[in-house]
């Protein structure tokens, strides 16, 4: 029997809530299956590690989870660390020292879950975002200049590698080639005149490798609007890392909300291991109270799933959900139940058998 070692990061806030009931359902899984399984390794690291040592992981922790077939993130953050330590000491350090390069977040609206666009359907918000994820506007260079003074200077520099963008790029045409889907590159090449130039330049170059791919390239604030007039217009999405991270949100609005949103860091040639997690942050207002959605966790479990080559049960996973939606069965208060974050991971396990 194969088995997986999986290093646990619950976090903060509703992160431990959530990251428990994911561990149940890959547990029932693994003893569904009976050809694999799963150990878990918890680290207590986050923001209330860091009110305690300075440090939101160990100084070494990068080399506590190389070792690791991947990881699980709860959620990260709370009142009293600032977002800019708690985001670059934790999640940001794990992607950016495993070369997690590619961010892969789905956008789908599944049967039953509430959409507030009018007369969206299931199958006309079906989409892939394929967010750069390790450098680009995040990579975190820059300078502030002669501070608290009335010449103060901030420089926020972004960093677009011919390798990085490239890589990224490449990953999105091959997804969809493989799928048969159209790609469409997001980016802002009239205000930002090298940085996404430069994307665009190489979005064009990498397609001529790719003739079979209908592609578009819209800027940034059009596709902000097409996600909410006309969704269906796309199907694999591929962009920077801040705008990523922004229209995966709006993405998440559209499709039922964070409760239901799910995220992979992955490191596609495996040399280091990747990460899966919710996207939908620690919710400090609502953490201990045992009303969290984990169905969001779940899903990264099922990406975790279809990473490690078991897309059958992640498929199964997402049907679970679904039914769960359409049936009115074990919600939480977000998506319009009453039940409990425990009882609702109850439904998933109990749903799979």
């Amino acid at each position: 029997m194969k088995q997986y070692t999986i290093a646990v990061i619950p976090g903060d806030g509703i992160g431990p809530e959530v990251i428990n009931e994911s561990l149940k359902v890959l547990n029932r899984i693994s003893q569904l299956d009976g050809t694999f399984s799963f150990r878990f390794d918890t680290y207590p690291w986050g923001c209330e590690y860091y009110q305690k040592t300075g440090e939101m992981m160990p100084a070494n922790g990068i080399d506590i989870l190389r070792p690791y077939d991947a990881i699980l993130l709860g959620a990260i953050g709370a009142p009293g660390v600032p977002d800019h330590i708690s985001l670059r000491d934790l999640l940001l350090k794990i992607r950016h020292d495993f070369d997690e390069y590619v961010n892969l977040r789905p956008v789908k609206l599944l049967s039953g879950a509430p959409c507030p666009l009018k007369n969206a359907k299931p199958g006309d918000i079906d989409m892939v975002f394929i967010r750069e994820n390790s450098e680009g506007e995040y990579s975190g260079q820059g300078a502030w200049l002669y501070p608290d003074s009335p010449q103060e200077v901030v420089i926020q520099d972004s960093v677009f590698s011919r390798k990085g963008t490239e890589r990224i790029i490449r990953y999105a045409y091959e997804m969809a080639r493989s799928q048969h889907k159209t790609l469409t590159s997001i980016s802002k090449g009239n205000a930002l005149n090298y940085s996404m130039v430069f994307w665009d330049q190489i979005f064009k170059e990498v397609g001529k490798e790719y003739p079979d791919v209908e592609t578009h390239s819209l800027l940034v604030d059009a596709a902000a609007m097409f996600m909410v007039r006309n969704p269906s217009r796309f199907q694999i999405v591929v962009t920077s890392n801040l705008f990523g991270d922004i229209l995966t949100d709006l993405g998440a609005a559209i499709s039922g909300g964070m409760g239901l949103a799910a995220g992979a860091n992955l490191n596609p040639e495996r040399k280091y291991p990747s990460m899966f997690e919710p996207i939908h942050g620690s919710a400090p207002d609502i953490a201990g109270k045992g009303i969290s959605n984990p169905l969001a966790a779940v899903w990264s479990a099922a990406q975790l799933l279809e990473f490690l080559g078991y897309p059958q049960w992640s498929a199964r996973i997402l049907n679970v959900i679904e039914t769960m939606l359409v049936e009115k069965k074990g919600l939480t208060a977000d998506l319009g139940g009453s039940a409990s974050t425990v009882e609702c991971g109850d439904m998933v396990v109990s749903l799979l058998g």
